[in-house]
Formats: structure tokens, C-alpha cells, sequence
């Protein structure tokens, strides 16, 4: 399955209980269609402590969502969007902000 997004894209989330929060992709995971948004989606954990100098406790992690919950954020407009893909002169390929029509990587 092909995503959408990259690691390292700002994305906002637009549906769900996290709905509107602006975050990084920390990871995606393409065969299963889902990916890590820094902020969104965080689960609380109980973690035993494992080493002599790792403390156990409650941590917070974020979990895996949809990517189909994710829209790419430009970044000179500052919205969510859509894109589309242009080929510059020199045979690389982009993508452009549907909406400002700048482009994004």
C-alpha cells in the first residue's frame, strides 16, 4: 500500500479523538497503512523496569493511526491539503500544495 505521507511530513489529524492536532510523522508503516504522529493519538504504558539504572513507571507513547486520518499540512500556507505531483525541467518529481499552489518538498 502506498501512503501518502513520508517521515518527517507535517500533518494534521481530521478525524478521531485527536482530531486537529498538528504533528511530525515520527514513523510510517506502508504495508499496514498506518503512522506515528508526534502528539497524537498517546497511549499511557506500565513499564517494569528492566536495567539496574532504567526506572519502571507510566509512560506515554504515541500509537499508530490510520493514514487515511492524516492530511499533509503545507508549509508556506500553513493548511491542510491536498497535493498533486509536477515534474520540474531537471526530471525530479514534487509535490505541489492544491491550494497555494507552492511546493512542498
Amino acid at each position: 500500500m502506498k501512503l501518502h505521507v513520508k517521515t518527517n511530513d507535517e500533518v494534521m489529524v481530521i478525524t478521531g479523538k485527536d482530531r486537529g492536532v498538528k504533528g511530525k510523522v515520527l514513523k510510517a508503516f506502508p504495508k499496514t497503512g498506518r503512522v506515528i504522529v508526534e502528539g497524537a493519538s498517546v497511549a499511557t504504558k506500565h513499564q517494569k523496569s528492566r536495567a539496574q539504572g532504567q526506572p519502571g513507571g507510566i509512560i506515554k507513547k504515541e500509537t499508530p493511526i490510520d493514514a487515511s486520518n492524516v492530511m499533509l499540512v503545507c508549509q508556506k500556507c500553513g493548511k491542510p491539503s491536498r497535493y498533486g505531483k509536477k515534474v520540474l525541467d531537471n526530471g525530479n518529481k514534487v509535490r505541489i500544495c492544491k491550494k497555494c499552489g507552492e511546493q512542498m518538498d
